[in-house]
């Protein structure tokens, strides 16, 4: 009987003994579980935060200072720079006007330049020259084609400055735009009115809100 009881006893101590270590292991599988899981968890969303956030060093910026050297250079590359491209066509034709008049005026400037002096040597005893004359100038005194060759020589030059005006506008167009360009037209630029009520002086009247939103502190993307 003795025996059996000690057996009894022993069997019932490691049986208890068991538990404890059971209980023990859960805890410690279960506490090393969630650690694991909030690991992984915040490296997700730290992931996700930094896929969504790009870096301000991979966002290429505008340059309105590009847009100027481009146009300075080629007229339209600035426009071409600021994704103005219906701009281009637009300066080409402008530029074609005063570039058609200097080759017009300055063809016949030198027509009615050669006919005055074949002219003014005929008149001093030397017509060699007057069978070279352009056919349509043929008719005209030396008076009227020095009056001619004056006009033509002043339309030349006017057409130069034309041409360097509207070369220096297509800049000017290209450096305001690209300025432009980052201005945010977004609804946060607004005006707004509202009623008000004034505690200081008790009263009632129209507030105007103004919201004016910088594009350089638009909030980072974020999940």
């Amino acid at each position: 009987m003795k025996i059996v009881r000690a057996f009894i006893l022993f069997a019932f101590f490691s049986f208890h003994l068991y538990n404890c270590f059971a209980q023990s292991e859960k805890k410690i599988l279960s506490a090393s579980s969630l650690l694991s899981s909030k690991k992984d968890s915040s490296t997700y969303k730290d992931s996700l935060v930094t896929k969504a956030a790009p870096k301000k060093d991979s966002v290429k910026k505008h340059d309105p200072r590009i847009a100027t050297r481009r146009s300075a250079i080629l007229p339209g590359w600035g426009q071409a720079y600021n994704k103005e491209y219906w701009k281009i066509p637009i300066v080409y034709g402008i530029l074609a006007i005063p570039a058609g008049l200097y080759f017009y005026n300055n063809s016949y400037y030198n027509k009615t330049k050669f006919a005055f002096d074949a002219r003014f040597r005929e008149a001093a005893g030397d017509p060699s020259l007057v069978p070279y004359i352009d056919p349509q100038l043929t008719g005209l005194s030396i008076s009227s084609l020095q009056n001619y060759r004056n006009s033509f020589r002043q339309g030349r030059d006017y057409s130069i400055l034309w041409f360097i005006l509207v070369w220096g506008l297509q800049v000017a167009d290209a450096t305001v735009f690209g300025h432009l360009k980052d201005f945010d037209v977004s609804r946060d630029l607004s005006m707004t009115i509202a009623p008000s009520f004034q505690p200081q002086t008790p009263g009632t009247g129209l507030s105007l809100t103004f919201n004016l939103k910088n594009p350089s502190h638009k909030p980072a993307l974020s999940r």
